[in-house]
């Protein structure tokens, strides 16, 4: 079986960890040791995450997303592949890679890519195929994050009111004095922690106490996402840097949930799948009280994903249509100098936006996965990954 090393540690490599190589849920029912379950809270651990992540359905709770009546919408092709498989490129290490082996290297299970609308590269390995909704985690962000900035520039929302001012069950929680525009762009002063590293953080005792994990014996925390945030407190003063908190996200999903009175789910059916004319139904991990998770619980097939990448890239215009006003994308689209996260890049309505010369703003997420919208380049990549290292920055 072959590893490779990343940062002192030994992991499976891109071509061993093909989950039907290693007969993840085969047979029925699967042979004794190979069963991925909820219950042994290691559906993310590095052999078994390349099936989990694109069966998350079979795994936990979900609501659908559907993508509604009549036939999906077409993309156009003008395939590529073997000018791009040949691509060469030297690493940060100094060795020389194709594209082609540079996907297996990072674990990709799929990859497409649209240049002016058109698919010039489309690939899919492991347990993912086309028609098959991978688990999006952090990308579901920017989905949620268009959504609110929609809201707003149509004057639904107003993202200078105070959080409580939509949700009033925060009062006393860390969003008490906190603006809507600041949870949006993650400007929020938390007792959060997001290090990956730390399996006591706070990135994974949330989603154990909203119900994506296993709970351990005894547990008598929140029993649902809405009392968890209740229970999160403020540190430091908001507004005054970039810290990349990822409950930050529920907390403005939820405000637009309470505004539209429709939950995450039906908004995203609404105002993307169903106009967009998605080709398969997505689905969100939900908790106990059937509240979505919107910082990271959709899954989405890939060439859905990349619809809506380019229709950030058209400024909200799908086949001659606006979905949502261009000046949600310009305004996505600017740099703030706050201290932040990554110093590469600024973030803002939950999409890091950077300054390089082709307008880039990117969809990212843990394991490798990315939307990146080139507008200077009439480019957009979609890359699903399940990389054994969840940390998103590593894997670009």
């Amino acid at each position: 079986m072959g590893v490779v090393e990343l940062n002192g540690a030994s992991y499976i490599n891109g071509l061993s960890s093909d989950p039907r190589e290693l007969s993840w849920m085969q047979g029925v029912p699967p042979l004794a040791d190979k069963p991925v379950s909820f219950e042994s809270d290691k559906l993310l651990d590095s052999h078994q995450v390349r099936w989990s992540l694109s069966q998350m359905r079979e795994l936990t709770a979900i609501v659908n997303v559907r993508r509604g009546l009549g036939s999906p919408s077409q993309l156009e092709r003008q395939d590529r592949s073997d000018e791009i498989d040949a691509l060469t490129f030297i690493d940060k290490r100094g060795y020389e890679h194709t594209f082609a082996e540079a996907l297996f290297d990072t674990h990709t299970d799929g990859i497409l890519v649209l240049h002016r609308g058109r698919v010039v590269y489309e690939c899919y390995f492991g347990a993912l195929e086309a028609h098959i909704p991978h688990a999006c985690h952090s990308m579901t962000k920017s989905h949620a994050g268009t959504l609110t900035a929609s809201f707003v520039h149509e004057g639904v929302l107003d993202n200078q009111k105070p959080v409580v001012a939509y949700l009033p069950q925060l009062r006393g929680a860390a969003w008490e004095d906190a603006t809507h525009r600041q949870v949006m762009d993650m400007q929020t002063g938390l007792t959060y922690s997001a290090e990956y590293a730390d399996k006591h953080a706070s990135i994974w005792t949330y989603p154990r106490d909203s119900g994506w994990r296993p709970r351990p014996h005894g547990y008598d925390g929140p029993q649902t996402l809405c009392n968890f945030l209740k229970t999160t407190s403020k540190k430091g003063v908001h507004g005054q840097e970039v810290a990349y908190k990822t409950v930050n996200t529920d907390v403005m999903t939820w405000g637009m949930e309470r505004v539209t009175g429709r939950s995450f789910a039906q908004l995203l059916h609404k105002r993307l799948w169903a106009p967009l004319a998605c080709e398969e139904d997505g689905y969100l991990v939900v908790d106990l009280a059937g509240k979505s998770m919107a910082c990271s619980g959709l899954s989405a097939a890939l060439r859905d994903v990349i619809r809506f990448g380019e229709l950030m890239r058209c400024e909200g215009v799908w086949r001659g249509k606006q979905l949502f006003p261009a000046s949600v994308v310009c305004e996505t689209r600017q740099y703030n100098d706050l201290p932040k996260f990554n110093a590469d890049c600024s973030y803002r309505s939950m999409w890091w936006v950077s300054r390089d010369e082709l307008g880039g703003f990117l969809s990212a997420a843990i394991h490798g996965k990315r939307l990146m919208v080139l507008p200077e380049a009439d480019v957009v990549i979609a890359r699903f990954a399940s990389h054994p290292v969840a940390s998103a920055e590593r894997m670009s």
